[in-house]
């Protein structure tokens, strides 16, 4: 039994949520997503809540049931106060820049770094912070993760790119002996 999915969703009064043929529409103040649910799931909606429901008693939709729970629940925050994640570019060096829809990175290598910025993603650049920001929890976290993988953290200077609040764990260089 999933504890997430038994709970029922509430639906804030700016929100509409709909649900036909398969595919989830969940519209609001900030825009609207569109997700496909698998055919061992259903969902009610009923006045301001919406429940989730797996279609048959096996193992794999129970498991389906919490995680559509979850993205229903995703969605509607994300549609009413939207998502976002900051990374910080720290290194002698290091530099980053917004130019149009393309963010040009110069972390070390001989080649400054660009990445084409999604539509449905916003990004701001001040100093060495990059703020990723967007409606889809989904699309804002794996951009983030793929600016952080152009160049990780190394433990010793803690040069890179990295999450703002993660903390690298430093260690200790090779010591010269006398």
């Amino acid at each position: 039994m999933s504890r997430i999915g038994k709970k029922a969703i509430q639906i804030p009064e700016n929100v509409e949520v709909k649900f036909q043929d398969g595919v989830l529409a969940v519209k609001g103040p900030k825009g609207e997503l569109r997700k496909t649910v698998h055919n061992l799931v259903d969902i009610k909606i009923e006045d301001s809540s919406a429940q989730v429901l797996p279609k048959e008693d096996s193992k794999f939709a129970h498991a389906l049931w919490g995680t559509f729970a979850s993205h229903l629940k995703n969605m509607i925050k994300g549609v009413t106060e939207g998502y976002s994640k900051e990374l910080i570019v720290e290194g002698v060096g290091y530099r980053v820049e917004l130019k149009g829809k393309q963010l040009e990175l110069k972390v070390g290598f001989s080649h400054p770094v660009l990445v084409d910025v999604p539509d449905d993603i916003v990004v701001e650049v001040d100093n060495n912070t990059i703020k990723v920001s967007g409606i889809d929890k989904e699309r804002v976290g794996q951009f983030a993760a793929n600016i952080r993988k152009i160049k990780k953290p190394e433990p010793y200077k803690g040069k890179g790119i990295r999450y703002a609040g993660e903390y690298i764990e430093r260690k200790e260089g090779k010591r010269a002996t006398a």
